[in-house]
């Protein structure tokens, strides 16, 4: 079972981390898919038999969604840099409109891509150490 307030709080972590970190120090932009995915199943709470299956699929969801919101920003914000350079000059705005549409779409698709499959990672872990938590004495 899937912790949908978790998922959208893995999945906001997700992009943040990833934009901060891909602007600041972009090899570390990784990082972001798997904190995502790691908070998504250690919060997933709401479920006794949570394992790693379903702290996978949690992670890989925050993952996809958070692709989903990087890439409609990149679409968005660079959309308005072609606006911008299409009022001033027609033709080139045209072609500058297009490319950012293709670019976006193409980005999309791979931090989605990307972010499920280290968000799933980082969910396999969450779940992981949530379980070592459970298993403890206390």
């Amino acid at each position: 079972m899937t912790d949908w307030k978790a998922v959208a709080l893995g999945s906001i972590i997700n992009a943040v981390l990833t934009i901060v970190l891909l602007l600041a120090v972009f090899p570390l932009f990784f990082l972001g898919p798997l904190l995502g995915g790691l908070l998504t199943a250690y919060l997933s709470r709401e479920y006794p038999d949570f394992d790693e299956k379903d702290g996978a699929v949690s992670g890989a969801l925050s993952g996809i969604i958070g692709g989903i919101i990087i890439g409609l920003l990149f679409i968005f914000g660079f959309g308005a840099l072609s606006a911008v350079i299409g009022l001033i000059f027609t033709q080139v705005g045209l072609v500058a409109g297009t490319i950012t549409i293709i670019v976006g779409v193409f980005i999309t698709v791979l931090t989605v891509f990307i972010g499920a499959v280290l968000g799933a990672i980082g969910g396999v872990i969450g779940s992981a150490l949530r379980s070592d938590e459970t298993r403890r004495p206390a």
